[in-house]
């Protein structure tokens, strides 16, 4: 009779545990440029062109709107362009609105708006203020005559959506204000 007892109790507990096997858990997908970061949440601008990370501005979603405060203060950006193969870097003064020709490369940037203290809601991009606590600035790169990424620079937090490319890094050093 024991072992009958025992026989049904192990019967049940292994029809049980699979019965109840939890489903296995699907990893979270992962934003490209930020490991650990998780998806990016709706709303929030996604990965550029060519799946290369960056902010896509979505046609009528996001308006950069550069307060009056800020408007006119402001002349140029301080951009730092790493060649990866040498491992050296060099910085160059762009003015607002123009573009850099990378030397030894067929990549051009085109330099945006500045903004000094960056802020961005699901509407809008803006600056809080005209201090540089979070400096950013827009910026398109071209290879060849193809947009390869749109997005922007960020000077204090330089790993949020990058540019990425195999020899060339750029970072945003600096604002230069104007006079």
């Amino acid at each position: 009779m024991n072992k009958k007892l025992m026989a049904v109790a192990l019967s049940v507990l292994l029809v049980g545990s699979f019965a109840c096997k939890k489903k296995e858990q699907q990893p979270v997908p992962q934003a490209p440029g930020a490991p650990g970061m998780g998806a990016l949440p709706p709303g929030h601008p996604q990965p550029g062109p060519g799946g290369q990370p960056g902010i896509t501005m979505p046609k009528g979603e996001l308006q950069v709107i550069v307060p009056a405060n800020v408007k006119g203060k402001w002349s140029a950006v301080k951009i730092i362009v790493e060649d990866k193969t040498t491992k050296k870097a060099q910085e160059f003064t762009v003015k607002l609105n123009s573009d850099l020709q990378i030397p030894n490369s067929n990549l051009k940037v085109a330099v945006g708006e500045f903004l000094p203290d960056f802020k961005m809601d699901v509407g809008t991009i803006t600056s809080t203020s005209n201090e540089p606590n979070n400096p950013a600035v827009s910026i398109k790169v071209f290879e060849g005559a193809k947009e390869v990424f749109k997005g922007w620079l960020y000077a204090k937090f330089p790993a949020i959506h990058p540019f990425e490319h195999p020899k060339v890094g750029l970072g945003l050093k600096e604002g230069v204000k104007k006079g």
